[in-house]
């Protein structure tokens, strides 16, 4: 692949990839790169972590939940084709709720579980600046780009579902103060691959130039580094060196 005299990419001889070899593309993205092997999640799927540091973890995720349904928001305001609106909205459902109890709640009965108050996870003062910072780029990175990138940016749930798995099991092992707190993975188990395929389906069908298709990996290697992110300002604040910013008000477990 060539280059140009101002470094962009020339993208003349690259060789468009069939659907079956973007997959293959995708997929080795999610193995190098998504967050289920960050040391953050490897110690807490072998029952490592502290209850501190489980109460951290469950209330600085809740501001990346809170944003979902937002980040979907400003994606179906990118889109023209109802057909398209009328498929994406169902992930705002599953978050905010409709007539059942959507993921956000659910996530908050995680938090009451992990003995955290409701107001005081829903107000986000408490979170870490790392983690704020890394999930409003997510915002920034839909906002920003095109519809196409912005839909290829949710292709992590492509390996989303093994994942949720291996933590169900994992924090009834080892956490099981929690118990009562797993209904919102239970929920994620059907959403996320139903959501994963028609991400990539509609990624496929309208990446249809090498360029388009390079775009498409790049947005999910972005999400992926932002999901990294977040659990490398919990590693750091929490687990080692265990250094909290000067913030007032950022979680602290001794005083929760």
């Amino acid at each position: 692949m060539g280059r140009t005299r101002d470094n962009a990419v020339d993208h003349t001889d690259a060789v468009l990839l069939s659907k079956a070899e973007l997959r293959q593309r995708l997929q080795q993205v999610g193995e190098a790169m998504y967050h289920y092997q960050h040391p953050f999640h490897l110690r807490m799927h072998a029952g490592q972590l502290t209850r501190g540091q489980m109460q951290a973890w469950v209330l600085n995720r809740y501001y990346y939940q809170s944003r979902i349904p937002i980040k979907d928001a400003v994606i179906l305001s990118k889109s023209e084709d109802v057909a398209f609106r009328r498929a994406w909205r169902k992930r705002i459902v599953d978050h905010d709720g409709d007539t059942g109890v959507g993921g956000i709640e659910k996530w908050l009965q995680l938090a009451e579980a992990a003995g955290l108050d409701r107001d005081y996870v829903t107000r986000t003062h408490a979170i870490l600046p790392g983690v704020r910072y890394a999930v409003d780029a997510y915002i920034d990175l839909v906002t920003n780009s095109t519809l196409l990138e912005a839909v290829s940016s949710s292709l992590t749930e492509l390996f989303a579902g093994q994942l949720i798995a291996l933590r169900m099991d994992a924090l009834a092992k080892h956490y099981p103060w929690l118990q009562n707190g797993l209904a919102y993975f239970q929920g994620r188990l059907t959403q996320a691959p139903e959501d994963a395929a028609f991400a990539f389906d509609y990624s496929a069908e309208h990446a249809d130039t090498p360029y388009l298709q390079s775009l498409v990996v790049r947005s999910l290697e972005r999400k992926c580094a932002l999901l990294w992110a977040q659990l490398d300002a919990l590693q750091y604040c929490y687990v080692e060196p265990g250094a909290l910013p000067p913030q007032p008000g950022v979680f602290r477990p001794e005083a929760s």
